[in-house]
């Protein structure tokens, strides 16, 4: 293998696994707070690509990508109030069929509504002739706002833990539930507001890879998996496992091209996982605990 294709293979895998990072850092922020696996994360993805396109034929880009992060935030916000809020210590099993059926109903409610057509946001800088050269690779100036949004993501999620009242009432949440609700801490809008969060920050990246990935009602199910894959794979609950894994796992995918059929790809985040599950699952930066799934 050349040089150039080793750079083009790495800077490709550190894009898709910048975007598995971001899903599995969703993945984390609802689980932190309540124990909970929503596996309609990537689902929030799909929304956010398909109502920014949809805006954005009315609004300016930035404004669409704006009010698409909202509606998508209100999303989660109300599958947490009418789905989530009124089940009293459910069974981690429940709890992972309601997500799933809730993916499927989100899907199919898509589909209704953008048909099957794939869909893509223009792209933020240039065009898709226009390209970067680093040492004889070249990616488009996309990717770099893919890496510089999951960047600042994480930036903000660990100023808004570390340093805000009320991210650190969403940390005391995932350390001790009953602890905090005695400090005072409110339970149920500390709930509220995980699933508000991580459902922002899926539209967010669900716009910024749409130049790239282009968009489809179904492709939130792609991304749901391999974002899980992650977030097992760095320890549920680790944002820094978290980014480690999604890197890891882009870059093992873009290697495994020049050795496997592209149309295998995506069997190597599936055998991954399953190793993860039999051999280590408390992932690279968690317990067994953590993969245990401890019930909300």
């Amino acid at each position: 293998m050349s040089p150039d294709n080793i750079v083009q293979y790495l800077i490709s895998g550190i894009t898709a696994g910048s975007i598995y990072a971001i899903v599995a850092i969703g993945f984390n922020i609802i689980y932190n707070t309540t124990g909970i696996i929503n596996f309609a994360q990537g689902e929030f993805l799909m929304l956010g690509g398909m109502i920014s396109i949809t805006l954005a034929q009315f609004m300016p880009l930035p404004a669409a990508i704006l009010a698409a992060v909202i509606i998508t935030a209100g999303v989660g916000f109300l599958i947490e109030l009418v789905f989530i809020r009124w089940i009293d210590s459910p069974s981690v099993l429940r709890m992972i069929i309601i997500t799933i059926g809730l993916s499927i109903v989100i899907r199919e409610a898509a589909l209704h509504i953008w048909d099957e057509k794939v869909r893509a946001l223009p792209y933020f800088t240039g065009n898709e002739i226009t390209s970067i050269e680093i040492l004889g690779a070249r990616f488009s100036p996309q990717v770099l706002w893919v890496l510089g949004t999951c960047a600042i993501i994480v930036i903000i999620l660990n100023i808004f833990y570390y340093y805000t009242l009320t991210g650190k009432s969403m940390r005391a949440c995932a350390a001790n539930r009953t602890a905090a609700s005695l400090c005072g801490i409110n339970i149920k809008n500390m709930v509220s507001l995980s699933f508000t969060l991580s459902a922002a920050i899926g539209a967010l990246a669900g716009c910024v890879i749409s130049p790239i990935t282009q968009t489809q009602y179904d492709c939130g199910a792609t991304l749901a998996i391999k974002g899980f894959t992650a977030a097992i794979f760095g320890g549920l609950g680790s944002s820094t496992g978290a980014i480690v894994a999604g890197l890891l796992i882009g870059v093992i995918e873009a290697a495994s091209i020049s050795i496997i059929p592209l149309a295998y790809k995506d069997a190597i985040t599936l055998t991954l996982l399953l190793g993860i599950l039999f051999f280590r699952p408390g992932g690279i930066f968690g317990s067994r605990e953590a993969a245990a799934l401890k019930e909300y």
